[in-house]
């Protein structure tokens, strides 16, 4: 079964494939359509408002069975002002680049100390516009890392720059000297899986 995964991030697409791998899907990338995928706002409350925002508009342009997945960063510790939610990039309205997240993210770590994180994770597929299925339950949150105030010596990695600040709480490593499977392990965690197990349950 063909699956549409509404990003435009490669590396974001191809953390999921290798955690469904296991499962009879075939997950498509935006950059695998033969048009381009309209801008779609992402101005919802929560990682559910975004994803289902985004999984309902790519539906409606492709007219093929479509899931989104929206993430908010939350801190313990930190004042309700300073937890970023869905807004990672976003910071006193100004969109950040890549090495101004490192650079902001890094001092926060900085003045605080290592942050303990976790990504809160949601989902939304569309197979038609009838059909839609919606999770933001805890099993898809991420487990829970430190955010470093220095960050690894390697170039970053596109598509997820914090990561060269992101350390797994296990062992102490940054993200970048984990393999593949631990470090998909840490950000899709095993809901997402289960959320496609019932796949056959879908198909109409």
């Amino acid at each position: 079964m063909k699956l549409l995964y509404g990003t435009g991030n490669p590396a974001k697409l191809e953390s999921m494939r290798r955690r469904l791998a296991d499962l009879d899907l075939e997950i498509l990338g935006l950059g695998d359509m033969d048009r381009k995928a309209p801008k779609v706002p992402e101005d919802g409350n929560s990682p559910l408002e975004n994803a289902r925002q985004k999984a309902l508009a790519y539906y409606d342009f492709f007219g093929i069975p479509v899931f989104s997945c929206d993430s908010g960063l939350y801190f313990e510790g930190l004042p309700q002002e300073l937890q970023p939610g869905v807004h990672v990039r976003t910071v006193q309205g100004r969109c950040l680049t890549d090495q101004e997240m490192l650079d902001y993210y890094g001092s926060l770590a900085k003045k605080y100390g290592n942050l303990k994180a976790r990504y809160r994770n949601a989902i939304c597929l569309a197979m038609d516009s009838e059909h839609i299925y919606e999770s933001m339950e805890e099993s898809l949150a991420s487990e829970y890392f430190l955010i470093t105030a220095v960050p690894h010596s390697r170039i970053r990695h596109q598509g997820f720059p914090l990561d060269s600040l992101s350390l797994d709480l296990k062992t102490r490593k940054y993200f970048y000297d984990l393999g593949e499977a631990r470090t998909d392990q840490v950000a899709v965690e095993d809901g997402f899986p289960e959320f496609f197990k019932n796949y056959g349950k879908w198909q109409v």
